[in-house]
């Protein structure tokens, strides 16, 4: 079964160039709800442990300092089939191969510097959300 919340980050270039409102907007209008939301900045500690998964492969390191060169908002977005309906939103990874219309399309500036994070399973909405959120710090019904 489908689960019902995935987790974003608006990035570090979305947000120092402004891109913060309209992605929102984009979400709202796919019909996500938005059951929490933080604007923050990850430390590089943070950072390396958010994308440890991604430790061994050759960019990770300036994958890490570039999540942790800015602020981002990062946000629980609730809705039937979650994590499926966000990545058809946001686009393929690599803005050059994402389909008009995306967020990806859109507001990326690169393979790396891709606007938004999206979780790529349930299981990874789950522990990438209690990442960001404490349980009172949502409103979801999980």
């Amino acid at each position: 079964m489908a689960g019902k919340i995935t987790l974003t980050m608006i990035k570090p270039g979305a947000f120092r160039k402004g891109n913060t409102g309209p992605i929102l907007s984009m979400i709202n209008e796919a019909g996500f709800r938005i059951s929490a939301m933080k604007l923050t900045r990850l430390s590089t500690r943070q950072a390396e442990k958010f994308y440890a998964i991604h430790r061994s492969k050759p960019f990770y390191e300036s994958l890490v300092d570039f999540m942790s060169s800015g602020p981002i908002v990062a946000a629980i977005l609730e809705k039937e089939n979650a994590v499926d309906d966000y990545r058809k939103l946001i686009g393929e990874t690599n803005p050059e191969n994402a389909e008009e219309g995306t967020i990806r399309k859109l507001y990326a500036e690169s393979l790396q510097m891709n606007a938004v994070h999206g979780s790529d399973s349930d299981e990874n909405a789950l522990i990438e959300s209690d990442f960001f959120f404490a349980k009172n710090e949502r409103t979801d019904c999980m």
